[in-house]
């Protein structure tokens, strides 16, 4: 009657794109695992669903038959449990301070980076093409609308995550004003 929840911290640059530490949105420092264990899960299943650590309280509701307080934000992991193919969510957000906003989706990552004061990059990557993120493809032919897309995405999080949040997240979005 024991569930067992490993969850991975975040990765460590050492090095990959010239950076050293967990200061990025970068796969190598956000791609972690996360394993759950017991009654109620299948054993030996991998998915690929994308999850934010906030799943895991909704998802032990699930696997323990309690109800799941209203004011739980995280989704329940148990259908990508039970079927590999099922996608609990289609994009994933991502934060590093006030420099860094991502989001990526199925196959794409769009990281603004901003380098320091209103300089910033875009940066997009072919994660099925590209999976080390070493090709930036922001100003590639035809890749506008994708960029389009994701940049639409990250605003939709923007408004949805940070609105009324401290000086410190909204001080990014400044940059794009």
């Amino acid at each position: 009657n024991t569930l067992i929840v490993l969850a991975g911290d975040n990765g460590l640059a050492v090095g990959q794109h010239g950076l050293m530490g967990k200061q990025n949105c970068y796969e190598h420092s956000v791609r972690v695992p996360l394993i759950f264990a017991g009654p109620g899960v299948p054993e030996g299943r991998r998915s690929e669903a994308y999850v934010y650590l906030f799943d895991i309280f909704a998802t032990l509701c699930e696997l323990t038959g309690t109800p799941r307080p209203s004011t739980v934000e995280g989704e329940s992991l148990v259908a990508a449990m039970n079927d590999s193919n099922e996608n609990v969510r289609d994009t994933l957000y991502f934060a590093y301070i006030s420099s860094q906003r991502a989001v990526k989706n199925r196959t794409h990552k769009l990281i603004e980076y901003a380098v320091r004061d209103r300089q910033q990059q875009t940066q997009l990557f072919d994660l099925e093409t590209d999976p080390w993120e070493t090709h930036n493809l922001a100003e590639a032919p035809g890749s506008a609308a994708i960029v389009a897309e994701l940049r639409t995405e990250l605003l939709r999080y923007r408004d949805d995550w940070e609105a009324g949040y401290t000086g410190r997240g909204s001080s990014y979005w400044t940059r794009y004003a």
